[in-house]
């Protein structure tokens, strides 16, 4: 995993735990990998994904089940688009619709893009499958 270095590390693996969930690598109410196992596959310390946990906790996207470890929470795939969506409208958004403004692209140009990428990843996805 390459980290940015504009975010918080734990951010940035609660970003790629997320996609896991979402993208269906890990499915509701499914054992995740535990702090040791994802610090040594991520090469951070143990301690950055102890954290991570701990966040995702909070946001009710996992939960523990005491002596068995971290778990998928069953309604996570929403939890997740929630506060993603949330973040991008807030964050990102103004950014993306600032440098559409000063290099004069319009809106169909962008779908254009939109849908490729997305006949792309469709195709990735189905292919996992």
């Amino acid at each position: 995993m390459n980290f940015k270095d504009k975010e918080a590390i734990y951010l940035q693996i609660a970003d790629y735990v997320s996609e896991h969930i979402t993208l269906g690598k890990w499915l509701p109410e499914a054992k995740i990998p535990s702090v040791r196992e994802l610090a040594t596959e991520l090469q951070v310390n143990p301690n950055t994904v102890m954290r991570t946990y701990e966040y995702l906790q909070q946001k009710g996207i996992v939960f523990n089940k005491r002596g068995l470890g971290l778990f998928v929470s069953a309604d996570a795939t929403t939890q997740i688009k929630t506060i993603r969506r949330e973040r991008f409208l807030q964050q990102e958004l103004p950014d993306f619709l600032n440098s559409l403004y000063l290099l004069d692209i319009n809106p169909e140009q962008i779908l254009k893009y939109y849908q490729d990428f997305k006949k792309i990843k469709d195709t990735q996805n189905e292919n996992k499958q």
